[in-house]
């Protein structure tokens, strides 16, 4: 044997390549998940262009189709002008706002579409399969209003009912896919309030009244005497109301199916500017130091220190910047978010729809349907500051002045789906 030969036992061959089988394992296991996830990611993305494309078309198809009327201007080139495309109108804001001045950040702004919350863990995609694989609710419940609509009071309110739920079926049916299942099924209902006495679901959209209903469902569920003793705090930080989402699979899909399942809404840019009054023209220790300092940063140049260090003093303008920006600074916010993302109304089917502007009549109405005790009505009240005009057309219109025409437009883009779903009428834009 030559000095310089190095002699290996047996012992340290079989480490070396069990070693060596080891890693090459290990190698291949990540090229294979590499791959996988790939794959997946371009799958996902046809998906999504293809849905997009989808949408697209069946909205144009359903906006023309002349037996499904919508409050649009009668004259062909408005109604075409009323519904521009996202993309159209980007083009448009992108082009205007360097010759007027405005800020470059609009440049950037589009709708994106339905923003998908898909499952990355396997438990949660065996919990989301299995609830697909249920049969869905696909009927509104059939109410009780044998007794109430022999009463002349409540038989306007019937009739609009009845045609409010019918035009949200009738458009779903046209436009299906609008809120087809692809986010995880309980975000899809956390925003659900369960009253189980009286079988109620009550989807919460902020600034259309859902203060009040807590209020109600506080009283029905037998937490309080009277809704008109009840604070701001206790209503919305009290956690004494139940969601959905805190059921499991079984109580989800039991309560979607045998409770009466309500969504009271408004018009999308009367919320909008609602929103904007409430959280950023009163001192407000979340709203400022979170979305307020954001917001002046990005938007408003040369801004002073003070405003930058306390984020109180936003402009109506700069808080529509930062709404249109699909890059923006800080996330959205449920009191500016689209019923149509907090609800899902082409997928949960509401038996009742209730609207703002006849909140009172509505509400009262619904609790006669659901055999709430007489002396309980609807509060009437404001439930933050009370001094202020409340928020309305007129009011809205002011507002509006100080934006350009595209953004209204882009205003009106962005809640497009609402805007629809619902059937209010276009804004002067």
């Amino acid at each position: 044997m030559q000095p310089s030969e190095v002699v290996m036992n047996p012992k340290q061959v079989f480490l070396s390549v069990l070693l060596f089988g080891v890693a090459g394992l290990l190698l291949f296991m990540y090229l294979q998940i590499w791959i996988e996830e790939q794959h997946t990611g371009r799958v996902e993305k046809k998906r999504e262009q293809k849905a997009t494309s989808v949408t697209r078309e069946k909205t144009q198809e359903h906006i023309n189709d002349k037996n499904f009327k919508f409050h649009m201007p009668e004259d062909p080139k408005e109604k075409e002008k009323h519904l521009l495309h996202s993309e159209r109108s980007t083009r448009v804001l992108t082009e205007t706002s360097h010759s007027q001045g405005e800020s470059p950040h609009l440049g950037k702004t589009t709708e994106s579409p339905t923003t998908k919350l898909i499952e990355k863990h396997q438990g949660a995609k065996t919990l989301f399969k299995k609830f697909r694989e249920m049969s869905w609710p696909l009927d509104v419940r059939h109410l009780n209003k044998s007794l109430l609509i022999k009463d002349n009071k409540w038989k306007r309110t019937d009739a609009t009912q009845e045609k409010r739920r019918s035009f949200l079926q009738e458009f779903c049916k046209k436009y299906g896919g609008v809120s087809h299942p692809q986010s995880h099924l309980f975000h899809m209902v956390s925003r659900i309030y369960v009253e189980d006495k009286h079988k109620i679901l009550y989807c919460e959209v902020p600034k259309a009244g859902c203060s009040n209903w807590k209020r109600i469902l506080m009283v029905l569920n037998g937490l309080a005497p009277s809704a008109y003793n009840i604070s701001h705090d206790a209503v919305h930080y009290g956690k004494h109301l139940k969601k959905l989402d805190s059921f499991d699979l079984k109580g989800i899909y039991t309560r979607l199916n045998t409770y009466t399942k309500a969504v009271f809404v408004r018009d999308p840019m009367e919320r909008l500017v609602s929103a904007f009054r409430d959280k950023f023209e009163h001192p407000n220790s979340y709203y400022h130091p979170v979305f307020g300092k954001a917001i002046i940063k990005k938007y408003r140049p040369n801004a002073c220190e003070k405003a930058l260090n306390n984020g109180s003093g936003v402009k109506f303008k700069e808080f529509v910047h930062y709404l249109l920006d699909s890059h923006r600074p800080v996330g959205m916010d449920i009191h500016w978010e689209k019923v149509s993302k907090l609800c899902y109304p082409c997928l949960i089917n509401y038996d009742f729809v209730g609207k703002f502007e006849t909140l009172e009549e509505d509400a009262n109405y619904f609790l006669q349907l659901i055999g709430a005790p007489k002396e309980l009505k609807f509060p009437n009240f404001k439930d933050r500051h009370s001094s202020d005009e409340r928020t309305n057309a007129q009011v809205v219109r002011q507002y509006l002045k100080d934006l350009t025409r595209t953004e209204r437009q882009l205003i009106y883009d962005f809640y497009y789906l609402d805007y629809l779903m619902f059937n209010y009428t276009t804004p002067f834009l």
